[in-house]
């Protein structure tokens, strides 16, 4: 009798061994292509080639087609998900948040880690350093750019900190306007059609602007490359969470953990991979959750009561 039972738990067992990896292939029946989209923080050609390699480092882990993504704006992103048409996005934390408010079933599951070891980075207003401006205060009746409705250090963060130490940014500035990407809004101001740039910034060695600077974008007026002393930072932000990852809610439990696992791996895995996405900026992915971000969820809510109050 109790060989009998043994034999009936070896069967189960062998059973159960032979459907796992039918069961592991499952979510490949039906997402046999995955859409992984990057909000549009610089250039369309430089956001490929900074994650081009790292799609082809997840589809060979994850063995599927993985197909790069890079959307117009912040909303796109947003929107995608929303019609589950995009099963992964790579967002701003304040562009989660809005995807979070306004009801899309999406889960944050990694952000990265800064190569100081910090979880974060700040919001910047850049002037040039050949202006006269050298604090929040000279910029009063002045031009803004910011970024995109939907960017955390473009647009969400300059309105809620500085609102927070007295300056409406639709108020105070005499003008400002969304230049659709980090990039341009530097480019504007460099240009003259600013006289003030908000901005994403980590370290004096990690930010937007420095990554322009390396790529030789942009120049003085007699064709010089310029430094990173022709800028000014004149106003920063408390602390903001790093951007994170986020799958839809609606995909197989089983894909989501073989996308973390990708995730969290490339680091060892394949580390020029990740290292492109950050210029070797960053140490690694770590995980997060929606609770992380509950503060920029507050800070867009506080955003939009703004909003409405001017309307």
């Amino acid at each position: 009798m109790i060989v009998r039972r043994n034999l009936i738990a070896l069967a189960a067992s062998a059973a159960a061994f032979a459907a796992s990896p039918a069961l592991a292939q499952s979510w490949k029946a039906s997402h046999p292509e995955l859409v992984f989209a990057v909000v549009p923080a610089e250039n369309a050609s430089g956001v490929t080639e900074r994650f081009q390699p790292f799609v082809e480092y997840l589809s060979k882990e994850l063995g599927v087609k993985i197909t790069l993504r890079i959307a117009n704006d912040y909303a796109a992103v947003i929107e995608g998900q929303r019609a589950g048409n995009i099963h992964i996005g790579a967002y701003g934390p304040a562009a989660y948040a809005r995807a979070a408010i306004t009801g899309v079933k999406v889960e944050p599951f990694v952000t990265t880690r800064n190569a100081d070891g910090s979880l974060g980075y700040y919001s910047v207003t850049y002037v040039l350093a050949k202006s006269s401006y050298t604090k929040m205060a000279d910029l009063k009746g002045k031009t803004l750019a910011l970024v995109d409705p939907n960017s955390a250090s473009g647009n969400n963060a300059p309105r809620f900190f500085l609102n927070r130490d007295g300056y409406d940014v639709d108020s105070y500035f005499g003008k400002n306007i969304y230049a659709g990407s980090h990039e341009n809004a530097i480019l504007a101001l460099t240009q003259g059609t600013v006289d003030a740039a908000a901005n994403w910034w980590n370290a004096e060695d990690d930010s937007n602007l420095t990554r322009m600077l390396n790529k030789g974008m942009l120049k003085n007026a007699d064709g010089s490359p310029m430094k990173a002393s022709d800028f000014r930072i004149v106003y920063k932000s408390d602390l903001l969470p790093n951007s994170p990852y986020a799958y839809l809610a609606s995909l197989p439990a089983d894909l989501k953990t073989a996308i973390s696992k990708a995730f969290m791996e490339a680091p060892t895995k394949a580390k020029p991979a990740f290292d492109k996405l950050s210029d070797g900026k960053d140490r690694e992915f770590v995980k997060s959750d929606a609770k992380s971000f509950d503060p920029i969820v507050q800070m867009i809510r506080f955003v939009d009561e703004m909003r409405k109050k001017r309307s």
